[in-house]
């Protein structure tokens, strides 16, 4: 596979050196790839050459901020409607909602299915609703029938189909008859954050997987090249939050500090929920409110205001978040299998850890070019005005990233 990043920085460099090829809207693709887990300053790390490529052709932030919690399917989410968790509904990767009688378990299909659950419009609908054909090779959500409109082609998550064959089925589909060919597409790669999780963010397995996925990079770019697509194809390369190395000495065990038999504990981790029990409500919040070493707490409607958190009704009453580097459990949940994570996530969006990837390539971007971060919310913007759609309500401001783009593609 090292043949192919070597074939696909070739690639990059002969199309930087001669002209942009003309285009028709038909021929046109826009394709977003997320790297789960990548922590901005990986870029850095010299692992991933062809995502340099792509980045010296083309632009990149200095870092991308995430949105509060720095979890996965929150910031997944948002990549694609521009809204933050609070205002699209999936506001943890685990959640309850008093209005149904099942919970939200983002590992379990079948919790994550009932369309209730997700608010806002994500992009591949609304593309789908502009006579713009969508595909996705996994991406939180995408299976599900949102507003009744699923992508025109799409892939239940499987961590066993490797980044190679996920490549595969992109480039498959862009090999599609031009009425059936998609227009956007996704594409996840999994592989960097489930090592960040099991060996930590500086550990010999992340920059393995770093070089994994450039490899299937590699092989995007060169599928792309041979299809003769790679500059009519805008490859947008984001990553939905960092990590950060943990310690056991910085666990925060909630059964220290209030009974277990007087709340109820929505979801352990780095974003605690909690629901005290009727009648312990003072109770409790005299015991969590008050300063902790390696946590704070507060009631859902007290959060700083530059996290965006808080309205939702599925937030619980109160919320503990870890310092960096902590974690909060307690001891009866590690007896039932609570696992110790190296590398974690989920902290506050201000941490330097949690900071993200941007990086675009193709006709309609500058080149050469490094800017300063900027919030996740105003990626959908962007795309959709790659896709010429009209985005629908957002957070998200487009003139934070319109300089991104040629002037004649603004």
């Amino acid at each position: 596979m090292r043949r192919s990043i070597l074939v696909a920085l070739l690639c990059l460099v002969v199309a930087a050196c001669g002209n942009i090829a003309p285009r028709r809207a038909d021929d046109r693709a826009l394709i977003l790839v997320s790297i789960d887990g990548f922590r901005a300053d990986y870029f850095a790390r010299g692992h991933t050459p062809t995502l340099a490529a792509l980045a010296a052709d083309g632009v990149r932030a200095e870092a991308l901020k995430p949105s509060f919690p720095t979890l996965t399917f929150p910031n997944h989410y948002t990549l694609v409607t521009g809204l933050y968790p609070d205002h699209h509904g999936i506001i943890h990767n685990r959640m309850a909602d008093p209005a149904f009688s099942h919970g939200f378990v983002y590992k379990e299909q079948a919790t994550i299915e009932d369309p209730r659950w997700w608010g806002g419009e994500p992009l591949w609908v609304s593309a789908e609703k502009h006579g713009v054909r969508s595909a996705t090779m996994f991406w939180p959500g995408s299976s599900v029938a949102i507003t009744g409109v699923l992508p025109s082609y799409w892939k239940t998550f499987d961590a066993k189909v490797t980044a190679g064959q996920r490549v595969d089925q992109v480039l498959a589909w862009l090999d599609l008859p031009a009425a059936r060919r998609p227009r956007f597409l996704t594409l996840y790669f999994d592989q960097v954050d489930h090592e960040g999780h099991e060996h930590g963010p500086d550990s010999p397995e992340v920059d393995a997987a770093l070089g994994d996925v450039d490899e299937a990079l590699a092989r995007l770019v060169d599928g792309l090249r041979r299809r003769g697509r790679l500059d009519v194809t805008d490859v947008v390369v984001v990553s939905d939050h960092g990590l950060a190395a943990t310690s056991p000495d910085a666990r925060s065990y909630l059964d220290d500090f209030v009974p277990l038999a007087d709340i109820d504990v929505v979801n352990y981790g780095i974003l605690a929920g909690i629901e005290p029990h009727a009648g312990k409500t003072a109770e409790v919040e005299r015991a969590l409110l008050q300063p902790h070493p390696h946590m704070q707490c507060w009631r859902k409607g007290e959060l700083p205001a530059r996290l965006h958190y808080g309205t939702n009704p599925r937030i619980p009453s109160l919320l503990c978040l870890a310092a960096h580097g902590g974690s909060i459990t307690s001891h009866g949940y590690d007896e039932k299998g609570g696992r110790y994570s190296p590398g974690e996530h989920g902290y506050d969006n201000d941490d330097p850890s949690m900071r993200a990837l941007f990086v675009a390539r193709g006709p309609d971007f500058r080149r050469g070019t490094v800017v300063p971060g900027f919030d996740n919310v105003d990626v959908y913007p962007l795309l959709a005005k790659l896709l010429g759609i009209t985005p629908r309500p957002n957070d998200g401001d487009f003139a934070h990233v319109a300089g991104l783009l040629r002037d004649d593609a603004r």
